[in-house]
């Protein structure tokens, strides 16, 4: 799958019924934290959620607390990692813990790289190569 770099935010949501109309849902806290304004226009991408069944409540609850959850890099972090794919804008994307995506321009996929992270929002990071690692080392 390609993520573009335009990502501002990602989050689960269920499509409900309202006054003759469905609607999606956008948690307050992805305006909180200021990756989207009220009011404002943006375009949405529908995926199809893990299982097609109605989720259990354990199921609910784990999304929600991973929802609420910090992301796991931090800006000025370094980590090799191995380039999983390639977005639309070229970049590679690689994932660390939880599924977070890491884009990192530059980079082909497959290929194995120690990066620096450079920009973290709740959903998405940025980071710049600083090495090229061989697989034998």
């Amino acid at each position: 799958m390609e993520i573009s770099e335009q990502l501002r935010c990602l989050f689960s949501a269920t499509v409900e019924e309202q006054d003759g109309s469905y609607v999606v849902e956008v948690p307050e806290q992805e305006i909180q934290l200021g990756d989207l304004q009220a009011g404002d226009t943006y375009r949405v991408a529908v995926l199809p959620s893990r299982s097609t069944e109605v989720a259990d409540d354990t199921d609910a609850e784990s999304e929600r607390e991973q929802a609420t959850q910090l992301p796991p890099v931090e800006e000025g972090e370094q980590r090799t990692v191995e380039i999983e794919d390639i977005g639309e804008q070229g970049d590679g994307i690689t994932r660390v813990e939880r599924g977070f995506v890491v884009i990192v321009p530059d980079t082909e996929q497959g290929e194995r790289v120690t990066v620096t992270i450079t920009d973290v929002s709740q959903n998405v990071a940025f980071a710049d190569v600083v090495e090229r690692v061989s697989y034998y080392d």
